[in-house]
């Protein structure tokens, strides 16, 4: 009925407008409310209410908007149907500061992704809303702001602009850092701590720029301090995670910032234990938070570790670390989880750690059991994970074979996932690097020589590449290398022959020849490229190829064919000499390049 009456042109403007407020009211109640005036077509409705030309009306009508709009139950995408809609808005945004604050607050709501940030962004927000940013009114400045720590979230376009903008004859990014002082009241720190840090993580601002050194980076640290809010701790932290999460130098700032390591222990407390039963409102929202507080520790303290090992050692030195990490591999929380295997990959990058902390708390077990069905987030980080705990000085290596990695990792090769596929057949590389004959034959028999095969004409070249270094790990000290060729000689000549042949960077082509090279050190093995006069030809090209990379490691084929103690070498050189090779040794020997010259 109230709709009703909005609707019709008869209702005198006193009337509607009063519609629109008792709208409103309904729709600051549960979200079943927003929903059923969502059923009655509210939107169309109140947007229609904006063509009005009385000004009461509109505002009436853009307040229920705004109630409407920042409910969780409400779709976004209804603000973008109708094309003329943000153009409308747009206009509106002159004709008063209710106007304005109900706009921005619907613009920094209905702003979720790089799509809608292009079309606010091609209807001129940023010059639109960049003068409310001085107005008079607090509501109007704060949700400007809002509106443009949205619009410039990882959008380097937004971003690069927003730096030339001027107000009143002060840059954007002045603006800000005057927001960010500590007189100013927190949420408005805090979102232009935001904004400065997407507009840094665009390119838009140096990460040594002393907006961000002096300003953002002190005021994030801030956020995450006892006295804040528990939700103002989670945003603090979480930004400042995004903000250092690529710089080393930003890192060890933070890192030395106001005791940051030790304070974020204190994001683990939570629910603190309630002695008073008048307590259990806190109680309910320390619980809310918990675990948000323990996904932006977790996600810190991986931004802060993922460079530096100093730092890494203090992390993992803070109480219980080890601990609070394993415990958050199996959190019923997904985020949790994410941000734990997150924060263990970054300490994972650290030699001294895998050897002592990791091996203490025997942390490939949790690990082990997140890669069993986790989602693909997680298993990207996870398997990264474990291509650390897998490397040659690694002491989780042998109980990691015993729980069945290579089945697992085989199956990851085989994952429509790019990433699962390079961290599957790196961490196999990983595996086979100065491993035992015997985890070589597992390998080998778990990828199969069909997927083998698969992986070797993979489009993605990182792909490619880790398979060449597996097969290269494989093929090292002669029984191994004799072994393996006895049984898969044939597969390995034909995936050699036809990547030499395919068309492939130079990096790809070196490492085949380093593989051809590794199997001309074999006893046995050497015969299968001593009877393959196509393979021998390759390697005449490639001494004679352009690139002396190619060059050198087609000598390394060479050598280890010819070396005079071993059984048949005398036949061998006698075929080489004939194929002309010691022609293009005797040209080789005059070449500029040292290296050439010398082998």
């Amino acid at each position: 009925r109230l709709l009703y009456l909005l609707q019709q042109e008869t209702s005198s403007t006193e009337l509607r407008t009063e519609c629109a407020v008792v709208l409103g009211s309904l729709a600051m109640g549960t979200e079943n409310n927003v929903k059923s005036l969502l059923d009655c077509h509210i939107i169309p409705a109140l947007l229609q209410g904006l063509l009005s030309p009385d000004l009461k009306f509109i505002e009436a009508c853009l307040r229920c908007l705004r109630t409407i709009f920042i409910s969780p139950v409400t779709p976004e995408d209804l603000l973008y149907t109708d094309a003329t809609v943000i153009s409308h808005l747009m206009a509106l945004l002159s004709r008063s500061r209710y106007t304005q604050e109900y706009i921005c607050q619907i613009f920094s709501h209905c702003c979720k992704g790089p799509d809608h940030q292009t079309i606010l962004f091609n209807h001129g927000a940023v010059q639109n809303i960049a003068h409310l940013l001085v107005s008079t009114s607090y509501k109007v400045r704060m949700q400007a702001l809002k509106c443009f720590s949205v619009l410039a979230f990882e959008n380097p376009q937004v971003s690069m602009t927003l730096v030339n903008v001027s107000v009143d004859g002060e840059l954007l990014p002045q603006i800000f850092v005057k927001m960010l002082q500590r007189d100013k009241p927190i949420e408005m720190q805090l979102t232009s701590a935001k904004c400065l840090t997407s507009m840094c993580r665009a390119g838009a601002i140096r990460t040594d720029d002393s907006c961000i050194v002096l300003k953002t980076l002190p005021c994030l640290v801030r956020m995450c301090s006892k006295e804040r809010l528990l939700e103002e701790r989670v945003e603090g932290a979480e930004t400042l995670a995004y903000l250092i999460e690529t710089d080393v130098e930003l890192q060890r700032i933070a890192s030395i910032t106001d005791h940051l390591i030790v304070m974020l222990a204190d994001y683990f407390k939570y629910p603190s234990s309630v002695s008073a039963i008048t307590d259990i409102k806190r109680l309910d929202h320390d619980l809310k938070h918990a675990h948000e507080l323990r996904q932006a520790a977790f996600k810190l303290y991986a931004s802060l570790g993922a460079n530096d090992e100093d730092i890494r050692k203090k992390i993992i030195e803070t109480e219980n670390m080890m601990d609070r990490i394993v415990n958050g591999l199996s959190e019923s929380s997904i985020k949790v989880r994410l941000a734990a295997v997150r924060c263990l990959h970054s300490l994972s990058r650290s030699v001294q750690q895998l050897r002592t902390s990791f091996q203490d708390h025997a942390v490939w077990k949790p690990l082990m059991k997140v890669l069993q069905n986790a989602p693909n987030e997680i298993l990207v980080v996870a398997s990264s994970t474990l291509c650390n705990l897998l490397l040659e000085f690694s002491p989780s290596k042998e109980p990691i074979l015993e729980s069945g990695a290579i089945e697992l990792l085989c199956s990851l090769t085989q994952s429509e996932n790019l990433a699962l596929r390079v961290n599957g057949i790196w961490a196999l590389m990983n595996m086979a690097f100065q491993a035992e004959q015997k985890i070589k034959s597992d390998i080998l028999r778990g990828l199969s020589t069909e997927q083998l095969f698969q992986l070797l004409s993979d489009s993605d070249v990182n792909v490619l590449m880790k398979t060449l270094g597996l097969l290269r790990n494989l093929l090292s000290t002669r029984p191994h290398i004799d072994h393996i060729m006895s049984t898969h000689g044939k597969q390995i000549m034909q995936a050699v022959t036809l990547i030499l042949e395919g068309e492939h960077n130079i990096e790809v082509k070196e490492q085949t020849l380093c593989i051809l090279a590794n199997i001309a050190d074999g006893t046995t093995a050497k015969e299968l490229i001593m009877t393959n006069d196509d393979i021998l030809q390759k390697i005449k090209y490639y001494m004679s190829h352009s690139n002396a990379k190619l060059q050198l490691a087609a000598m390394f084929c060479i050598s280890n064919l010819i070396w005079n103690e071993e059984e048949g070498s005398q036949e061998r050189q006698d075929k080489l000499r004939d194929m002309g090779i010691v022609d293009i040794l005797h040209k080789l020997s005059q070449s500029s390049d040292p290296n050439l010259c010398d082998k």
